[in-house]
């Protein structure tokens, strides 16, 4: 006996749900975060040597050799979390206060996926020169820099005059961490279906920072760019978008888009970008109701969504189920193949934090966007490889990683009872966390 299908309003009431959870368990415990040592503390007189007079030594030996901080400190595994709170999810600017949720979420995420310690900065300035400064006085204390929901197109210069100029690895999660997972998830896909990315007609919703990354790590990968019918708030991208060709100093990776991509020339929105189309990718403002059910019903046969806007997708997954789409993928966790930044980023940033300076502190430049690959490579041999290097770039002969480094964290075995005592209880009706299982990026 099948069992019955939940109807709409069951549906829409479980997509309530986490909000309703967050606003309550959010107050009760003041946020995701807090600091706790990792070194043992058996009593008071180790303090002389984590602190006064112990610690002068490792500061002279750092002093000496300024590569040993990655020896003596946790600078290692220490990453910043950036944002101007500009392109908060799908929600747009709702500034760094109401970004900070967001960060603090990002940093637990990099923790307990990845191991990272993570610390959440939101800055009061939408200056990009201001960020970039300020970002670059952070390297001391860092051994990463994550930038997030910064708005475009300024994150794409942030991005890049900051890896210009900094000696550590400095990524954009809503580029790099969401074009992998965007590669991961639709190989997946198109495998189930039995089609190849190089034979496939692809459209994307909205040309902001994750899918202007996605494009070209797509590209990159075998896509064909004139495959591909790019779409922002004014309509499809082609070579008559005068309003962008005015502005393609600062909008460069849209305007290429428009040169190189949509070959057939088709003009309008989304509907029409959509007729006949294998696979919507839609990174765009929060949903629902940008994609349309009748819309996905003129997709070809065995088609794949992709709706990925946060905190609502662009369309709900049962309404692309139900208008024909074999495959339906969205940012969120609750749903089934959730597809963005978070399962890529952690482990990437895991990866990344091995790797210490040995030479000149501005060796570290990963390829610029001018120097990606023009001509196709192998999907199947690139599918995870190329991946991971698009996503830190090639380190050049200044990096290398240090085997070993950071060392292997150990349990403390003195552990202080104020600090166990100073946590809060769980409520009663939250249930113990479990650690999640390795997911599938695309389910049939």
């Amino acid at each position: 006996m099948s069992t019955p299908q939940p109807g709409k309003d069951e549906l829409l009431a479980r997509a309530g749900k986490p909000s309703e959870e967050a606003l309550r368990l959010h107050p009760f415990y003041r946020g995701k975060m807090q600091t706790t040592p990792k070194c043992a503390i058996r009593g008071f007189e180790d303090f002389a040597i984590w602190y006064s007079p112990g610690v002068a030594a490792p500061c002279r030996a750092i002093q000496n050799d300024p590569d040993l901080v990655f020896a003596h400190t946790n600078k290692a595994n220490s990453i910043a979390i950036v944002t101007d709170g500009t392109r908060v999810l799908g929600l747009g600017d709702i500034g760094p206060e109401a970004g900070l949720p967001v960060m603090e979420g990002k940093a637990m995420l990099f923790n307990y996926l990845g191991g990272v310690d993570a610390v959440s900065i939101c800055l009061a300035t939408k200056d990009p020169d201001e960020i970039i400064r300020t970002v670059r006085l952070l390297e001391p204390a860092f051994g990463g820099i994550n930038l997030e929901d910064i708005s475009q197109p300024k994150c794409f210069r942030i991005l890049d005059e900051l890896r210009g100029q900094m000696g550590i690895p400095v990524w954009h999660d809503d580029q790099q961490g969401t074009a992998t997972s965007l590669l991961a998830g639709l190989l997946t896909a198109l495998s189930i279906v039995g089609k190849d990315l190089r034979h496939v007609r692809l459209v994307m919703v909205s040309m902001g920072a994750a899918n202007v990354a996605s494009y070209r790590l797509l590209t990159a990968n075998g896509a064909d760019p004139r495959a591909i019918i790019a779409c922002d708030s004014k309509g499809t991208l082609h070579k008559g978008r005068h309003d962008i060709e005015e502005q393609q100093a600062r909008f460069a990776d849209k305007w290429r888009a428009c040169i190189e991509s949509n070959a057939d020339g088709v003009t309008g929105g989304i509907a029409e970008a959509l007729r006949g189309a294998e696979v919507c990718i839609a990174f765009s403002a929060s949903g629902p109701g940008i994609i349309r059910p009748e819309w996905i019903k003129a997709m070809a046969p065995n088609a794949i969504v992709f709706a990925c806007a946060n905190p609502v997708p662009e369309i709900w997954p049962w309404e692309a189920k139900d208008a024909g789409a074999r495959i339906v993928a969205t940012g969120r966790g609750d749903f089934p193949n959730q597809l963005n930044n978070s399962p890529s980023s952690p482990g990437s940033s895991a990866a990344l934090s091995t790797c210490a300076p040995v030479a000149s502190p501005t060796a570290w430049r990963p390829p610029s966007h001018a120097s990606w690959p023009a001509s196709p490579r192998s999907v199947e041999s690139t599918a995870t490889t190329s991946s991971r290097a698009w996503m830190s770039g090639t380190p050049s002969r200044g990096w290398r990683p240090r085997p070993g480094w950071p060392p292997r964290r150990t349990e403390s075995r003195g552990s202080s009872s104020a600090s166990r005592s100073s946590r809060r209880t769980r409520p009663s009706s939250c249930a113990k966390p479990v650690r999640p299982r390795a997911c599938s990026c695309a389910r049939g």
